[in-house]
């Protein structure tokens, strides 16, 4: 069975592309984006599978 580790990141909008390539480069996947609740910068959820040991 697949486990799998998360990650929530703050996406800046001038550099929403260059984030997300950069987090896809080492494996994560995205899962959904969020608009923030303060009005600030979205949040980009995101997941891999967890490596075993």
């Amino acid at each position: 069975m697949t486990t799998w580790e998360y990650a929530t990141v703050p996406l800046l909008i001038h550099a929403t592309k260059e984030i997300l390539d950069t987090w896809g480069k080492d494996g994560w996947e995205l899962v959904c984006v969020v608009p923030s609740e303060t009005g600030g910068n979205p949040l980009a959820y995101l997941k891999r599978p967890r490596e075993t040991a």
